[in-house]
């Protein structure tokens, strides 16, 4: 087995600097190659993090024999293009969420890594944080009892500028794809593929979701709510009550460190974890940890799970009759 794993990164933004500056903190692994749409950008790039190859397009990253794994974090509409290129050319994928931009789009790249028995997997670095896997554990055994309401959020106030991708729709821009994706991707972690959805958004003036709001009815009587917003800030907290007690996850719930287990009749308990790197290194752990197992998917954010993550959100864009200009 390799003593370390050779990555490729498509597209050099700022969350793919982020992602490099967590791969640091792993001595697997080593940034090999780097590809933009832009040569000097890719160039940028690979003089910050010392990488030795630098592309002005992905194909020839997908090419190239040195890169094991490919990062592929350029704009959701692209994210279905550049993960069939690399997974075409025998490469592993780590796809930034939202893994596409819908759900035959996601199932698309689903079959595509089967199809080329490569591992693939949505990078919802969430769910690979330490206290997370602590919050599962304490939840599978029943430290609060059965799971009956979750409620989290996510919003940032930002200047409307039709010239961001945020505010795009012909970059698949607004809340939804962006942020709100965490508490979806959160409610179906801890409950399963809702029953039933009720959703509402504001579209702004460039025609993107600006501001959402949506209830998730799932079996057992179990309910979750959710808001995403790139109108306002909200106080981005995560809470999951069950029948003996209740769970709280602190502002920034989306990367957390911290939580707080409230058993009835009990003192609340703090549970703790300080921050390895960025946090960006734990999903990449797992992608190298799976793929020395031979595993081809991740038992934690398996391809399924991201093809029920996407269906949800199609559901809630098709109550609000949103659709963007690529989808057919």
């Amino acid at each position: 087995m390799p003593k370390f794993y050779r990555w490729g990164i498509m597209g050099p933004g700022n969350i793919a600097r982020k992602f490099a500056q967590g791969l640091q903190v792993l001595p697997e692994a080593v940034i090999q190659a780097v590809a933009s749409n832009s040569a000097e950008r890719a160039d940028a790039f690979a003089r910050e993090f010392g990488v030795k190859s630098s592309y002005p397009d992905y194909q020839s990253l997908a090419e190239d024999r040195e890169v094991d794994i490919v990062y592929v974090a350029n704009l959701h509409p692209g994210h279905r293009a550049a993960a069939e290129l690399a997974l075409t050319h025998g490469k592993h994928v780590l796809c930034e969420k939202p893994m596409t931009i819908n759900a035959p789009d996601t199932r698309a790249v689903a079959d595509a890594a089967r199809k080329h028995k490569r591992f693939c997997m949505e990078a919802m670095w969430t769910r690979f944080f330490p206290i997370m896997k602590e919050l599962r554990r304490r939840l599978q055994e029943g430290q609060i009892g059965e799971i009956r309401l979750v409620q989290a959020d996510l919003g940032f106030q930002a200047n409307v500028n039709p010239a961001s991708r945020l505010f795009a729709l012909e970059h698949a821009g607004g809340s939804m794809l962006d942020i709100g994706v965490y508490p979806m991707a959160f409610f179906h972690m801890l409950l399963g593929v809702p029953e039933g959805i009720q959703s509402d958004a504001v579209l702004g003036s460039t025609g993107v979701d600006e501001h959402v709001c949506w209830t998730c009815r799932f079996q057992n009587h179990a309910m979750a709510q959710g808001a995403c917003s790139i109108q306002v800030s909200t106080r981005q907290e995560a809470h999951i009550y069950g029948t003996r007690g209740r769970i709280s996850l602190p502002s920034a719930w989306w990367h957390p460190t911290s939580m707080t287990i409230q058993r009835h009749g009990a003192e609340p308990e703090q549970v703790a974890y300080p921050l390895e790197g960025t946090g960006m290194n734990y999903e990449a752990a797992e992608v190298m940890d799976c793929i020395r197992a031979g595993a081809l998917e991740s038992s934690i954010m398996p391809l399924e799970e991201s093809i029920a993550i996407a269906e949800s959100m199609d559901r809630m864009r098709a109550q609000w009759g949103l659709r963007y200009p690529m989808e057919s």
